[in-house]
């Protein structure tokens, strides 16, 4: 059964309703959350970012959920209706409007358009539709509308209504995505997981962080300003460039002075400073690294971030157009190798950490079918065995994941690393260009389980030179190139998700005080902290989520996602063992 919720300053009102969202008995009155539907029924509520901290705040933890704020936008993509805000009372208004009672908001005219050729199991090419004239997304770029209901109208009947009607949508769905509903289901499922992991928090330790630092940096500065090494390649680079006052971190200065003195960049980046011969490249490159850990893992950034010995950002289920994890603040998504020894279970604990090796290909291999990727997948190394296949030569790894690479972003034209990739897996290159040419086209791709990747829009190539259209449209061709791989490897990442929380609950003291939990998690990687005793447990529960996911996601193919899993005491441990 399904509960659906809403809450007014604590106080919970709730209504059953079946699997297709019709209302199955009375509303109860107002008063706490019904305690036995968060481990008996499915929850149905309007955000889980918003309504399930209180809930946490009171100890209770929700088994099931079914965002309707996230849910809304994954169907809304897959209608083909990307102008239209996810929000519930948005869907709510609209819901009103295709019923007759009022004008519906965010509707295109027409159907959406979905009948491009197939690019592979479970993904289809879809036309051009209304992501905006002229716009493209970014493959990292969080979005998180809102919206509010008018006065007088029932929050919960909204929840009950919108809910009904997503579930019939999901239905057409998967008429074209079988997945779909488990797409939504495990999107419901991380958001859960979100919100306990900025509970729990990462674990923490200040005064290592300070070893790291000061090894780094030099000592904190009292009165603010750069750290002493800092200071001192600022002064070298000054010397160098005959600027005693240059500020390094302006852009516009750091150019001019450059240029000035015979080095010829169009921008500071690291990969073109590398191909410069000049003495002053190596300094202003230990400069830019060192002001990247001092702004983003700096002193300030644990003053802000850490609390009680524990990191808690709040992260962003599916916060990007790919399906990726997002956050807001504090950059949980990229802690740096630099400071991840400070990154270090509590005593008698211990940090299990497991990554998927080389993802993204193996998630290719189950899209396209190639048997000869699909068999490669086999290696636990799958970029020696691409180097042993295709090349002739397993040392040439590196060439061989290049070459990969290059083929799933859209890059490295003519190398001979890409060239015998397309000779030995020309089934699963030909799904990335697939991909690519729909894109061009200004169409739409989807992943394994349906996420779709918005269209470029009508008119988005209108009034540009040929040159300049031919440079967007190939730009949006590399976008769609890799989103078919990217977003299916996120919905792997969520399954993986949806199912380790349950496995990791169902352990001994998983509703006790100190149980096995997941305390972060970034793409492909996840941390679970735990008492040493359940360690094996644990990975076992990890091997077993890494199974289930590949099933559910890529299906009985032949292709082997490894999880590398073990348990440390520090997050460090583990990064030094990972594959590339």
């Amino acid at each position: 059964m399904r509960m659906c919720v809403t809450a007014d300053e604590g106080r919970w009102r709730s209504r059953p309703v079946d699997e297709a969202g019709t209302p199955s008995g009375p509303v109860p009155a107002p008063g706490a959350f019904p305690a036995a539907a968060a481990s008996t029924d499915r929850v149905v509520w309007a955000g889980t970012a918003a309504c399930y901290p209180p809930l946490r705040a009171q100890g209770l933890r929700v088994g099931r959920c079914h965002d309707l704020t996230l849910a809304e936008g994954l169907i809304l993509g897959h209608e083909g209706r990307w102008g239209a805000e996810r929000s519930p009372a948005a869907a709510w208004a609209r819901l009103r409007g295709d019923m007759g009672h009022g004008p519906p908001e965010g509707r295109r005219s027409g159907p959406a358009e979905s009948d491009g050729g197939v690019v592979g199991p479970g993904i289809r090419v879809a036309g051009s539709g209304g992501w905006g004239e002229g716009a493209q997304p970014a493959l990292f770029e969080p979005d998180a509308p809102a919206g509010g209901l008018p006065a007088g109208v029932d929050p919960l009947e909204v929840v009950v209504a919108v809910h009904a009607d997503q579930q019939a949508r999901i239905t057409t769905a998967r008429a074209t995505s079988p997945g779909f509903g488990l797409l939504v289901a495990a999107e419901s499922a991380a958001a859960l997981a979100a919100v306990e992991m900025t509970e729990a928090g990462l674990p923490w330790r200040a005064d290592l962080h300070d070893q790291l630092l000061e090894a780094a940096l030099g000592p904190r500065p009292v009165h603010g300003g750069r750290p002493p090494r800092m200071q001192a390649l600022a002064e070298e680079i000054g010397a160098i460039l005959g600027r005693p006052r240059l500020n390094p971190d302006s852009q516009p200065d750091l150019l001019a002075a450059l240029r000035r003195n015979g080095v010829p960049v169009r921008s500071t980046r690291r990969h073109e400073l590398r191909g410069i011969d000049h003495p002053v490249v190596e300094p202003l490159l230990k400069y830019r690294e060192l002001a990247r850990l001092h702004a983003a893992n700096g002193w300030a950034w644990r003053e802000q971030w850490v609390r009680d010995g524990r990191f808690r950002p709040e992260y962003v289920p599916g916060g990007v157009v790919t399906g990726r994890w997002a956050s807001r603040g504090g950059g949980a998504l990229q802690i740096p190798r630099a400071v991840r020894a400070a990154v270090v279970a509590e005593p008698g604990r211990v940090l299990v950490v497991a990554d998927a090796g080389q993802l993204e290909p193996r998630v290719l291999a189950a899209m396209s079918g190639d048997r000869h990727l699909i068999a490669a997948t086999q290696q636990g190394d799958l970029y020696a065995a691409l180097a042993a296949q295709a090349l002739g030569r397993p040392q040439a790894r590196a060439e061989a994941k290049l070459g990969m690479l290059s083929a799933m972003y859209g890059g490295g034209a003519g190398s001979v690393a890409l060239t015998a990739l397309r000779r030995r897996f020309p089934t699963a290159l030909d799904l990335l260009q697939t991909a690519a040419r729909a894109g061009e086209a200004g169409g739409s791709v989807r992943s394994v389980l349906g996420r779709v990747s918005p269209p470029a829009g009508h008119g988005w190539l209108d009034g540009l030179p040929p040159d300049r259209a031919a440079a967007r449209a190939r730009a949006y061709g590399r976008f769609t190139r890799n989103f078919v791989v990217q977003a299916s490897a996120a919905d792997w990442a969520s399954v993986l998700l949806a199912d380790l929380r349950t496995r990791l609950h169902a352990l001994p003291g998983g509703c006790g005080p100190d149980p096995a939990r997941l305390v972060f998690f970034q793409h492909d990687e996840v941390l679970v902290e735990a008492p040493a005793e359940l360690a094996e447990a644990v990975v076992t529960a990890i091997h077993g989520a890494g199974a289930e996911a590949t099933r559910l996601v890529l299906g009985d193919v032949g292709v082997q996602v490894p999880l590398d899993a073990a348990a440390v005491r520090s997050y460090a441990d583990k990064h030094s063992a990972t594959r590339g």
